[in-house]
């Protein structure tokens, strides 16, 4: 016996994961859905692959995973639109000092707030406080070391803002020529 569906049940199963995902507060687990639909995890993540495809090809929708949870997004292509219709073209920017922030914590999280500033040079404490206010960062747990020092990390509505489906989507980090070592991620910066 294969793992394999039907074509007909392997659309009704696409179909309930689309409406589940659409009704769902937020980000869903795979096992969340196939607790919900009687379904194997197998039989879920075979309906989320056809979901995701359906999405690519033919939507304006696509599927955004998140620490391993799963949530239906708009397609990057009608961000602009869909900021134009809401009213959010002016309120969506970002500063430099934001966007130098963010791309820090994108790429070395979870990180700590001394540590994203020894990297800029100088104090982060307003623009980490303003990505906090907006959502694209979240507080994800504390560093061991002395203060325990709270540990950040980017957010689902980051991954919205940017277009992004999963973190991987993003290009891989390259050090500028001449740049020094990168500051060890998960560690407290000592004097």
């Amino acid at each position: 016996m294969t793992d394999q569906l039907p074509i007909e049940s392997m659309v009704d199963l696409r179909k309930n994961i689309e409406a589940l995902l659409f009704v769902a507060a937020g980000p869903v687990s795979p096992a969340q859905l196939a607790d919900a639909l009687g379904k194997s995890s197998g039989e879920v993540d075979q309906g989320l692959k056809k979901l995701d495809k359906f999405y690519q090809l033919e939507s304006g929708l696509r599927l955004q995973w998140h620490g391993g949870r799963v949530q239906i997004t708009t397609s990057p292509i009608s961000g602009s639109v869909i900021e134009k219709f809401l009213g959010l073209e002016a309120t969506s920017r970002l500063s430099r000092a934001a966007l130098e922030t963010l791309t820090i914590v994108t790429y070395r999280q979870p990180i700590t707030r001394p540590g994203i500033d020894a990297i800029r040079g100088v104090s982060s404490d307003g623009v980490l406080r303003s990505l906090l206010s907006k959502g694209l960062v979240e507080e994800v747990g504390r560093a061991e070391g002395p203060g325990r020092p709270i540990l950040f990390g980017t957010t689902a509505e980051f991954l919205q803002h940017f277009g992004l489906t999963s973190l991987t989507d993003l290009p891989p980090y390259e050090p500028e020529p001449g740049e020094m070592n990168p500051v060890p991620e998960n560690k407290i910066l000592k004097d």
